[in-house]
């Protein structure tokens, strides 16, 4: 359903719960991020009220799960800690178009969402198959299917308003490529993209 190109390393997993609190801390403010993205676009395409109204959602449901992470790190005695720098996002932010016409910005800001959202199912579907944690499990299941539905939203406004200007699926596809290649260099460190 994803399409990604490149699974993560299995080897991952491992990495990831030997410092389960740097994942959450991390994971976090990955939801944090997420909801700041849905507003961005909110910001820049106000003419789309049904766009507008979807990201609206989505950065609720994602400051919600910002919440539940962090009543998770409470839970287990730790403490949120600073913001993290995800490289991975910063690295396949370098394949968007800026400056082109706002229609080609907007196919992009949603394709990198998607590519974002895509990413971190994969890795929720990991955790919630593999991590010794039952809570754990069963936490990361159900945000894997929060994150599934939000990649197909980002997927799906893509399409609507990018396709009278481009093929949105040959771009997509190209997305998919460059996060392969990106992702060769991840995979190896405790963190939800790392």
């Amino acid at each position: 359903m994803l399409g990604l190109k490149l699974e993560t390393d299995p080897r991952w997993i491992n990495i990831a719960e030997k410092n389960l609190e740097e994942v959450l801390t991390d994971h976090a403010w990955c939801e944090q991020k997420a909801a700041s993205n849905a507003i961005s676009i909110v910001v820049g395409w106000p003419e789309h009220t049904d766009l507008v109204d979807s990201m609206l959602a989505i950065a609720k449901e994602e400051l919600l799960h910002f919440e539940m992470v962090h009543d998770k790190i409470k839970e287990r005695g730790y403490k949120l800690g600073f913001e993290r720098k995800d490289d991975y996002v910063n690295d396949i932010y370098k394949f968007m178009r800026k400056g082109h016409k706002r229609h080609f910005v907007l196919i992009d800001r949603l394709l990198f969402a998607a590519m974002i959202e895509a990413r971190s199912c994969e890795r929720f579907k990991l955790l919630s198959e593999n991590v010794k944690d039952e809570d754990l499990r069963t936490f990361y299941r159900d945000l894997m299917v929060s994150e599934a539905g939000h990649y197909t939203t980002f997927l799906g406004f893509a399409r609507k308003y990018g396709n009278q200007y481009e093929d949105v699926n040959a771009r997509w596809q190209q997305w998919l490529d460059f996060e392969a290649n990106v992702m060769k260099d991840y995979g190896k460190s405790e963190t939800i993209h790392g």
